[in-house]
């Protein structure tokens, strides 16, 4: 997986570098096929206060892209809302692309038996 990580009026540090690697790492265990990923860190400082800290990632996979972006006062409590919302979409595009349309025949309920006359 390609991985790009930069920052935008901050100052990427290797902590912070290693701590989105350790929670996309999470993603991963999900759903295997990411191709590659983008991970923007800002700080918008006309905004208030209580969502300076900005944290958006891009995801791309195959036929699709996944884009989630979150603000919170800490930066690393908005990288855990971006994981946790990017974690369920993955899971959720991993579903829909495995389902087939049909059920299991081990979960389809038997045919009623007609009564013998």
């Amino acid at each position: 997986m390609n991985l790009k990580i930069s920052g935008h009026h901050l100052e990427l540090t290797p902590s912070l570098r290693e701590f989105v690697v350790n929670k996309l790492e999470r993603v991963l265990r999900h759903f295997d096929q990411l191709i590659g990923a983008e991970v923007i860190l800002s700080v918008d400082k006309t905004k208030e206060k209580a969502g300076r800290q900005i944290a958006s990632v891009t995801v791309y996979l195959k036929g699709k892209e996944i884009f989630v972006e979150k603000c919170d006062e800490n930066m690393y409590a908005a990288i855990d809302k971006l994981i946790d919302m990017l974690d369920r979409k993955v899971v959720q595009y991993k579903d829909k692309v495995q389902d087939h349309g049909r059920e299991a025949i081990k979960h389809q309920q038997p045919p009623e038996a007609e009564p013998l006359q």
